[in-house]
């Protein structure tokens, strides 16, 4: 939802101006880097009990920039797997502020300071590296500095030694100013780092600001600190043709800025610990899989996630939101669930109903309605909750003592309600009483889901406020997000004004700006400085906890705020973004972020959350939208509508770009699955396929869905062609499977795209299990399934593999040896004129219940002319008295279209009229006819 902070209408032009000026000075003087510290000795180092190696860091040379030095620090090293190693680095006298590990589980660095010099040998002087399976670390004592090492070859992945002709200095260690850099290949490249809108694509540019914080600023807003936190990077070379990936998390929660400047990355922490990890790859896939498995494997998702969503902020009565459930029917275009932005509320306020514009009796009849096709509802709730003393879920919070404290009382900011109180998610009392609210409402509205927003948190004032005696607040007119609180600058603490300023909302704001005062306090005195940036994620894992204890069914999450851990439990869209051909672009770089973040579920507002869109810009936005993981239309209270059927161009695209879609939801739920197992991202860039292929390095105009299905969309206002990169191999169009191409050392291809196309290919060695489609996933997935198969163009030996993930969707978990789940593993050869394709089912109870018939093999990219013949069934000939049908069509592909090669021929079987279970083995053969 907007909020006032997205345009900073508060600030006065000439402030914005200063603001804008000093944001520039800060940016341009980090390429000279001053001198803070004078570095850390290494005075100790030992084995700890636990296989690692740890030691104690002193002080070179105290000095008072941005604060006193920590005198001594603390220093734990483990290889905690073959391919993860982790650096810790923290304070040996006093406890400091960590990530909680009730939150982000992960093992305990133990405190070194005891058992150093305890009758065990100080290795400083005969050990430098420390080795494991994959990885090598190695320091320098004085002063102290450590590298990284990849141990097949000796490649070196973080180094943070300043060796004079660095751009950085050495590590500095104070209580509110952290430093550390490291050294880079000028090869390499960089992703990650978010959550922020990056105008230069998916790879991380030299010489832009990458500050960490989260905020409630717009989408809109470029290179700016936006709504997550993510301070982790992947790092991909190529060495001599082969590709090499690692990833470096830097899990901290406080406020930071990264520096990139193509040789070196500089982290600036304003609190906290260095806590690295380092994950060895050394593949994409293999870092993500690295990544997820010590942060949580992202959420399994229903199957009817992985519908179409529509919603608006502004459907103000029920009667609107019936109409446009009807309007989708009527203009077929598949829809599976409806949202409800705020208007359903009574004045704004958490797990209440408007008794007027949306009355429980009419609402519950709709829903029952809409349920009983497989439709499903989810509404907005914010974390603010309403200071309301006829309010119940605030009068119970109060008796529970569950918000967010400022000199021993209640928080006070401003949001929708007026004035607001934020629950303290870091409490498990407030943990208990979010649940018993949900519960609650849960009874009043059965909801399908929740989406939680402005929980960054977003706060329309600043400072320490009260409710003014004198006038209403808010007044009732207006766009409702102007301060009305009586409010005061809170800067007499080190806290709300740190010694060192991060680039907040990308002009050096205040960090209490517009959020929570940072010297307010959480649960057992933690501060809302060090644990601003989780709570969203904080709040997520209590919303997960609460939804699982409703029904038993899987819970649906979409929230705004996001941290290291946060699609263990969450979807995300990427906020508010405007309905620009810019922002459509943007919106690919986003998504394909999200997936290394680990958050997979993700997506944009389709045509823009405002202004208002032209009808061309929808039409090429749902023309993508259908194809992000998270597929949902939403809209400003102040746009007008846009619905998909709202034009009759852009209802054309929608049945054409999301029937596809709806076409390949079993492929989409098992790349769910692979993503809930393994990390793998649903929707991602190019290069996680063609690893070692440079040119689709910085490619942010086009993605993959999972391995094999490749998504070329128009981006640009005007444009009936789009320019493609077609990475090595064959490529066969999903919408006319007659037409491919076959990129011989990948090169563009020129594409044809009116206004009602949208480029989609499938790569070549595949197996896309695909159903019929329909309005709504529940009637789609309950259709026949056919197989598409896809062998390098003009195959005469070749292999293709595919999987199909099936499950009760409502289970909670999402896996195999429950009964309620089937996997089938699909192949095919062709080898010597034969083509064979088989299945290898897990577990096929659950499909078998289910009925599931596979009734049409299609296969493409087959050398030979003429009929195909001997057809054999599970070994058997198949003769003329069956229905099955083997028949051949010709198909062309291309191998240069920019020189004008001919188009070549090649052949596409199809094998119809079949009636295999899915849940059964099988296997089919046939004879291609001989080339002439």
């Amino acid at each position: 939802m907007f909020s006032s902070a997205s345009s900073f209408l508060s600030l006065s032009f000439f402030n914005y101006l200063l603001l804008l000026l000093l944001c520039f000075h800060l940016v341009n003087s980090s390429s000279t880097p001053t001198k803070i510290g004078n570095g850390y000795r290494l005075i100790s180092l030992e084995e700890t009990p636990d296989g690692g190696i740890g030691g104690l860091l002193q002080v070179k040379e105290r000095n008072n920039i941005y604060g006193p030095d920590i005198p001594l620090l603390q220093l734990y090293v483990k290889h905690e797997t073959q391919d993860r190693l982790r650096v810790h680095i923290t304070d040996a006298e006093k406890q400091r502020w960590e990530v909680p590990y009730n939150l982000l589980p992960r093992e305990q660095a133990p405190a070194m300071k005891q058992t150093i010099g305890r009758s065990r040998k100080n290795l400083i002087t005969t050990v430098k590296e420390y080795s494991g399976a994959e990885l090598i670390f190695n320091y320098i004592a004085d002063p102290f500095s450590f590298s990284v090492k990849r141990k097949s070859n000796g490649q070196t992945l973080f180094n943070s030694s300043s060796d004079g002709s660095s751009s950085f200095g050495v590590m500095v260690f104070k209580d509110q100013y952290l430093e550390i850099s490291t050294q880079l290949p000028n090869d390499a490249s960089l992703y990650g780092l978010g959550e922020n809108t990056q105008p230069h694509g998916i790879k991380l540019f030299p010489g832009d600001p990458y500050t960490l914080y989260t905020t409630d600023i717009s989408a809109i807003n470029l290179n700016a600190d936006l709504y997550g936190s993510h301070p982790v990077y992947m790092d991909l070379r190529n060495v001599k043709g082969q590709a090499y990936a690692h990833a470096v998390l830097l899990l901290n929660s406080n406020g930071m800025d990264v520096f990139y400047r193509g040789t070196s990355l500089t982290y600036k922490i304003i609190g906290g610990v260095f806590d690295f990890y380092f994950f060895s790859g050394p593949s994409p896939l293999a870092v993500v899989d690295q990544y997820t498995s010590l942060i949580g494997r992202p959420a399994a998702m229903p199957y009817w996630a992985f519908g179409f969503h529509q919603c608006r902020w502004g459907y103000h009565n029920l009667s609107v939101v019936e109409d446009v459930v009807e309007n989708y029917k009527r203009a077929q275009i598949p829809l599976d669930v409806i949202w409800n932005d705020d208007d359903h509320m009574d004045g704004h306020k958490d797990f209440t109903l408007n008794p007027n514009n949306y009355p429980r009796p009419k609402l519950l009849a709709f829903l029952e309605k809409i349920h009983s096709i497989g439709m499903k509802y989810i509404v907005l709730i914010d974390p603010g909750i309403g200071v309301n003393s006829s309010y119940g879920v605030y009068q119970r919070g109060i008796a529970n003592d569950v918000f967010i404290k400022y000199q021993g009382e209640p928080y006070l900011a401003q949001v929708w309600p007026g004035a607001v109180n934020f629950p303290d998610f870091l409490n498990p009392k407030t943990v208990e009483w979010w649940g018993d609210e949900i519960r609650r409402f849960h009874e009043l509205v059965p909801v399908d889901g929740l989406w939680i927003d402005m929980n960054e948190a977003s706060n329309f004032c600043s400072g320490l406020c009260k409710i003014p005696k004198d006038k209403q607040c808010p007044s009732g007119t207006g766009p409702g997000w102007d301060c009305c609180l009586d409010c005061k600058n809170i800067t007499e603490t080190r806290w709300d004004d740190p010694p060192y300023k991060i680039n907040a909302s990308g002009l050096q704001v205040p960090i209490g700006y517009k959020t929570i005062a940072t010297s307010a306090v959480h649960y057992n005195g933690v501060l809302e400085y060090d644990a601003h940036s989780i709570y969203g994620f904080s709040q997520a894992i209590a919303t997960h906890k609460a939804l699982q204890g409703l029904e038993g069914k899987r819970p649906f999450i979409l929230s705004r705020s996001t941290y290291v851990g946060s699609g263990k439990y969450a979807a995300h869209w990427t906020g508010d973004n405007k309905g620009t051909w810019e922002d459509l672009k943007y919106s690919i770089s986003t998504m394909i972020n999200f997936g290394i973040f680990g958050v997979p579920m993700v997506g944009s507002d389709i045509c823009g959350f405002y202004p208002a869109p032209t009808e061309e810009l929808c039409n090429r936005w749902i023309e993508v939208g259908a194809f992000y993981p998270f597929s949902r239309d939403h809209a400003n209270y102040y746009s007008p509508r846009q619905e998909l059927y709202q034009w009759d161009s852009v209802a054309k695209s929608a049945r054409n770009a999301l029937g596809m879609r709806y076409k390949i939801l079993p492929y989409l739920y098992t790349l769910n699955y692979e993503a809930h197992t393994t990390g793998a991202p649903i929707a991602r860039p190019l290069f996680f396929s063609f690893p070692d292929y440079t040119e689709c390095y910085g490619l942010s105009t086009q993605f993959l869905l999972g391995s094999s299905l490749m998504i070329s969309p128009v981006l640009e206002q005007g444009k009936s062609q789009v320019k493609a990169l077609f990475p090595p191999g064959s490529w066969y169009n999903m919408f006319d499977m007659t037409q491919s191409i076959t990129s011989e050392g990948g090169q563009y291809v020129t594409l044809d795209a009116p206004l009602h196309v949208v480029n989609v290919h499938l790569y070549q060695n595949s197996i896309l299990p695909m159903q019929q489609g329909g309005l709504i996933s529940k009637e789609a997935r309950m259709t026949p399934f056919t197989l598409l198969v896809s062998f390098p163009a003009g195959a005469t030996d070749g292999k293709a593999a595919g999987k199909l993930f099936l499950d009760d969707d409502e289970l909670q978990e999402m896996k195999l040896g429950s009964g309620s789940a089937t996997y089938v593993d699909f192949y095919a050869t062709v080898s010597e004129g034969t083509v064979k394709l088989w299945s290898e089912v897990q577990e096929s109870k659950f499909a078998l219940d289910k009925g599931w018939k596979i009734i049409k093999v299609t296969v493409l990219g087959l050398g030979g002319s003429g009929a195909p013949s001997s057809l054999e069934f599970d070994g058997k000939p198949v003769t003329g008295a069956s229905n099955i049908e083997l028949s051949s069509l010709e198909q062309t592909y291309i191998t240069n279209l920019e020189v004008g090669d001919a188009k070549k021929k090649i052949m596409m079987v199809e094998v119809d009229g079949l009636e295999i279970p899915v849940g059964k083995n099988f296997a089919v053969s046939w004879k291609m006819g001989v080339s002439g």
